[in-house]
């Protein structure tokens, strides 16, 4: 079975790479980096190279999707309320499509991995997507190796991003005054 991993930063990609390569085989997973909602274009390109760095280093076949997408993106965002959901939908549905049209029979998200992300959200936006597209969703909670990733990146002194990515996530992080007033 070919599965195509959805990776929202290196960090994240650690444990499910782990598993994924450990019961699949290099020759039958490939990465795939599609995250518009990272802001700003700096944070994007040090994820984007970790991501890059990792799997080089796995020796791993990974897609890269070309256009950072920002601008879609906060207009996408600015429209909802539901900021979240919306977000976890734009990529996976990116990235389904690409596994659908290059022959992949499954697909699976590091998403899945962070103890912050709202996983529910995320599972229901996969297995939604999944039978759009007649697509395989490999559900697993990653979440169990949430410390084992973090060790390893650490050790191998990966960035380490300190937000979600949005610029919405990044005020939450850095303003105090936001978490006060925050709105959903």
């Amino acid at each position: 079975m070919r599965i195509l991993l959805h990776q929202c930063c290196a960090p994240c990609s650690v444990y499910p790479l782990d598993r994924l390569l450990s019961e699949y085989g290099t020759d039958r997973v490939r990465g795939y980096f599609y995250n518009p909602n990272i802001h700003p274009y700096s944070e994007y390109k040090k994820r984007l190279d970790a991501v890059i760095e990792y799997n080089n280093r796995l020796k791993i076949d990974y897609v890269i999707e070309n256009s950072y997408g920002l601008r879609e993106f906060i207009r996408m965002e600015a429209e909802t309320d539901n900021r979240c959901k919306e977000c976890y939908c734009i990529r996976l549905e990116k990235t389904v499509k690409y596994a659908a049209t290059e022959g992949f029979e499954a697909f699976t998200t590091t998403l899945l991995y962070s103890r912050r992300q709202k996983h529910d959200l995320i599972r229901a936006a996969c297995e939604e997507t999944a039978q759009k597209y007649k697509l395989r969703f490999l559900y697993e909670d990653y979440r169990t190796g949430w410390q084992t990733g973090i060790d390893i990146s650490k050790k191998l002194s990966m960035y380490r991003q300190q937000y979600c990515g949005c610029i919405f996530s990044e005020e939450e992080r850095y303003n105090p005054i936001s978490k006060a007033v925050r709105i959903r």
